[in-house]
């Protein structure tokens, strides 16, 4: 058994995946117990994927390479992004690395690849360190991982320390202090919790949102009682007789000033203490109407 044959044998089937294999200290254990191959088995390997179209060739080039992946994605750890998703979309970069990767140029895979798994992990980066972008074009992109680097080791920038950043890039010093500036925020999450303190930063964007009895749940809710008591208050008025129902409107409902029992008395020929006694059985009726 050849080398090659020797080293195939130990490499898993299907690519390793962290969330598949519980961890990602599980998924870095696993890559690292695939063998590494020498520059014969490597070259042998890119002519066979290249000449005859053969897949298990990739699978095993991309495979041999998954440790230095994780090694490279390590080094972004700074941003906060999650070691495992750093380390798949390195892999993406990889795999296109191995359908690229001439064996005749004479270089190894590894020193070919590594431009493309950073790449790969350059754009995740920017895609996702912020909701909103900090990088747009090329330049940006290289004034922002160059800039971060050295805000790392330096802090703030002074003027000289601008001047020097901007010859070395390439840009203007004015897209370095920009760039600083982006750098130097922070996200603020839009729904802040109760118990933040507001003298340690902003207050959520949610704060400057919201108005008092102006929530729409609460808005809604409101409105659809009043429709409901509306609704109740017709059919109470409707189930009685004309003149219970001309009393209670007139004593209650009217928009002019209310008028007296007395009034009604007279209007109507009886006591006001009639009046006030079909006011009350009116109501009653009304209110078990309610309550049912």
């Amino acid at each position: 058994m050849n080398q090659t044959t020797a080293s195939t044998a130990l490499i898993p089937n299907s690519l390793p995946i962290p969330s598949a294999l519980g961890s990602l200290e599980a998924y870095v254990g696993a890559v690292h117990q695939i063998p590494v191959l020498s520059a014969e088995d490597e070259q042998a390997l890119a002519r066979r994927f290249h000449g005859q179209d053969d897949l298990d060739a990739a699978r095993e080039l991309v495979l041999s390479h998954l440790r230095f992946v994780v090694h490279v994605a390590r080094g972004y750890n700074g941003y906060g992004l999650q070691l495992a998703d750093l380390i798949q979309e390195g892999n993406i970069g990889l795999m296109k690395a191995v359908k690229r990767f001439d064996p005749d140029v004479g270089v190894r895979l590894v020193s070919f690849a590594v431009h493309w798994i950073r790449a790969e992990m350059h754009e995740f980066i920017i895609k996702n360190w912020r909701i909103v972008k900090v990088a747009t074009t090329k330049a940006q992109r290289k004034l922002f991982f160059n800039l971060r680097r050295s805000k790392t080791r330096l802090g703030w920038l002074n003027a000289e320390e601008v001047r020097a950043v901007a010859k070395d890039l390439n840009v203007s010093e004015r897209e370095v202090l920009e760039m600083e500036s982006r750098l130097s925020g922070r996200d603020i999450g839009f729904d802040a919790p109760d118990d933040v303190d507001e003298d340690h930063g902003p207050p959520a964007p949610v704060a400057y949102l919201m108005a008092e009895g102006q929530d729409p749940a609460q808005t809604y809710e409101s409105a659809d009682s009043e429709s409901d008591q509306l609704d109740l208050l017709r059919t109470g008025l409707a189930k009685l007789d004309a003149r219970s129902r001309d009393i209670v409107k007139r004593r209650w409902l009217d928009d002019d000033s209310k008028i007296t029992l007395q009034e009604l008395a007279d209007e109507y020929g009886v006591s006001a203490e009639r009046i006030r006694q079909i006011e009350a059985n009116a109501l009653k009726k009304m209110k078990a109407l309610f309550a049912a």
